[in-house]
């Protein structure tokens, strides 16, 4: 199994969710175990050694392989909701989307200042909702924050638009915006 492999196994959904935008649905990789543990090891391979104590995945495609990866790492899952999806006392941060504004919330307690976070999410697209995520795990004071998602979408520069916000920016691989 390698990258190219798992790239193939991504469905592009034209039109989606708005008419223009070639959306990636990794759901048809998820649904193949060996690219699915692919995923897993190869971002857990990555972050062995940082000292992980826990893995932040942003709703809704975050969650999918964040606590897959947490376990493997002996590390604890948070998640980043959508406004008013949490039950205990939150923070929150709103940001601009490509088609409008979005809060993002976590709770309160979830994060300490000894921990050192992998935030994760399943696409790198211009930035903003990772910033958002980024900024929102900086409100709780952590020690060390680090960036995954599973593909970047080249040419957006989302990476470039990350630079100096976390330890480092790094996707399993990139896949042109109209590939």
């Amino acid at each position: 199994m390698t990258a190219e492999d798992v790239k193939k196994a991504i469905r592009n959904v034209p039109d989606f969710p708005i008419p223009g935008i070639q959306f990636k649905d990794i759901t048809t990789a998820l649904a193949k175990p060996e690219c699915l543990k692919w995923m897993r090891n190869e971002i857990v391979s990555r972050y062995k050694d940082k000292g992980i104590t826990q893995v932040v995945g942003i709703e809704s495609r975050g969650f999918i392989l964040a606590p897959a990866v947490a376990i493997e790492m002996g590390a604890g899952f948070v998640p980043i909701r959508k406004h008013n999806k949490l039950p205990a006392e939150t923070v929150s941060v709103t940001y601009a989307k490509e088609y409008g504004d979005d809060t993002i919330q976590i709770h309160k307690d979830a994060l300490s200042p000894d921990d050192i976070v992998l935030i994760h999410d399943d696409i790198l697209a211009t930035g903003g909702s990772m910033e958002a995520a980024i900024n929102l795990v900086k409100k709780l004071g952590v020690k060390k924050i680090y960036v995954n998602c599973i593909i970047e979408l080249e040419g957006l520069n989302g990476r470039k638009y990350l630079e100096g916000k976390a330890e480092n920016v790094d996707c399993l691989f990139g896949i042109e915006v109209d590939e």
